[in-house]
């Protein structure tokens, strides 16, 4: 998206050369999530619109656009995080933060990087675009797609795109299972993306969630609410390519 002072903020048109190149840089270091960053917003074009949009259509929907809470904020602040209680969505997210070090301002940051001016506009579409980010982490806890690792990666971005809608994440999706089908011969790779999407198609729409609420829920009981499916495919998939000692492709 592009700023234009505070009162419009217009959908970027798809530039897809730049998509391409970003995609190819991201392929061949799974790790430069800068380069997803550049996929999202050369393609996404008007998804944080028609999410928005939706949102307000929600039940509580137009509550939750008011508070306008800021998740990298809320989900820095390392007290309130320890405070949630044991077995909850967001104890999960605690371990998952001192496992893997990452943090919901450090990804935030990187999103940063190319100087972007939206990021902090004062619009309502910008505050919806910052929310679609900051929620990446919870998805992988509530999905049990694994972060540390390309295919818990893909697999929560085919997710994604079905929630969303937004074509950056569609194509960082169809690479990652055509590269991991041209590198193993395997399909499982992207038998398991497949079910990330189907997935992300019969659950709710994550989007309407109130995070602070959705954090102090017991996963097991949200899952179920959220009617977040077991990933099945996933799973054979790991241990598929742990098999053959390519789980880090």
């Amino acid at each position: 998206m592009a700023a234009h002072g505070l009162d419009t903020i217009q959908p970027l048109r798809r530039d897809w050369g730049t998509a391409w190149a970003a995609l190819r840089r991201l392929l061949a270091d799974g790790n430069d999530t800068v380069q997803v960053f550049r996929i999202m917003r050369a393609l996404n074009a008007d998804t944080s619109h028609r999410n928005y949009a939706r949102l307000l259509q929600e039940p509580g929907g137009g509550r939750i656009a008011y508070d306008h809470v800021e998740l990298a904020k809320r989900f820095s602040d390392r007290a309130w995080v320890d405070a949630l209680p044991e077995g909850s969505v967001g104890a999960h997210y605690r371990a998952f933060l001192d496992r893997t070090g990452f943090s919901a301002q450090g990804l935030a940051d990187i999103s940063y990087a190319d100087g972007e001016g939206w990021q902090d506009a004062a619009h309502p579409v910008a505050w919806f675009g910052r929310r679609e980010r900051d929620v990446h982490d919870i998805w992988h806890i509530l999905t049990g797609y694994t972060a540390e690792e390309h295919l818990g990666e893909a697999c929560l971005v085919a997710f994604s795109y079905a929630q969303t809608g937004g074509l950056g994440w569609a194509a960082i999706g169809l690479g990652a299972a055509l590269k991991s089908l041209r590198i193993t011969g395997e399909r499982a790779f992207a038998k398991a993306v497949w079910e990330g999407y189907r997935h992300g198609r019969k659950a709710r729409w994550l989007h309407a969630e109130d995070y602070e609420a959705l954090l102090a829920e017991p996963l097991d009981a949200a899952r179920r609410r959220l009617n977040i499916a077991e990933p099945v495919a996933y799973h054979a998939a790991q241990k598929r390519l742990r098999e053959q000692g390519l789980a880090g492709i």
